[in-house]
């Protein structure tokens, strides 16, 4: 458990995904607004990354999907502030209990979000790996999510399907430009906004996450 500043919330739960040998980095991965850090997803994505890319990959659950999950039944996201308020203390966990490693931020969707708005606050991170940015509303492409990019200066990884409906690549290629750190895109082919593929690709699930634990291993090469 972690103890986090949150009012009417004193701790949310956290998972750790170690490799087999000892982490050459530090992968804070937050979860998506819909669904805690016990998604199908994530279970299946985190662990893939810690042996692929050799990442210590911690996973942890913003208050309002904590208590989502105590009590059941669905909850919305809470406001800004609060968000970051809890993936500050998980950042601030993950670089106590790794204090020499380098420290990556992410996380699916929303939570990518929240970690790329802190990194343009300056938070101390060394990279950003976004799994499903959420670049817009579904059908409003003109309510960009991309005002803070041109104060993030980490490099950053932006995994995205070519299905995914919130976020039309046509449109954040040229967002992408705006970065004023190193930027890489890396294209799921047929992958929606959570990288499901449709039975007609030909592709399957292990497939897909294979591919984007390389891509992050590939990248983590590159700029750690």
């Amino acid at each position: 458990m972690l103890t986090v500043p949150h009012q009417g919330v004193r701790q949310v739960s956290v998972i750790w995904d170690l490799p087999e040998e000892a982490p050459r980095a530090t992968f804070v991965l937050a979860h998506g607004s819909g669904a805690p850090m016990s998604s199908a997803f994530l279970e299946e994505i985190a662990p893939s990354i810690a042996r692929a890319a050799g990442l210590a990959v911690m996973r942890f659950n913003y208050a309002y999907a904590e208590l989502m999950v105590r009590t059941g039944g669905r909850r919305p996201p809470e406001r800004r502030p609060a968000l970051e308020a809890v993936h500050q203390a998980a950042l601030d966990a993950a670089r106590a209990r790794f204090p020499d490693l380098p420290l990556i931020g992410g996380g699916k969707s929303l939570g990518g979000r929240i970690a790329s708005l802190l990194a343009a606050e300056g938070a101390a991170l060394d990279g950003l790996i976004l799994l499903g940015y959420p670049l817009h509303p579904p059908g409003k492409p003109e309510r960009q999510r991309v005002e803070h990019f041109p104060a993030v200066k980490v490099p950053t990884l932006f995994m995205q399907g070519t299905r995914d409906a919130l976020a039309d690549l046509d449109l954040l290629r040229p967002a992408l430009e705006r970065f004023a750190g190193q930027q890489t895109l890396h294209v799921v082919e047929g992958g929606d906004h959570s990288f499901a593929v449709l039975k007609r690709s030909g592709r399957n699930p292990e497939g897909v996450f294979e591919e984007i634990a390389k891509a992050v291993s590939a990248w983590t090469d590159t700029v750690i």
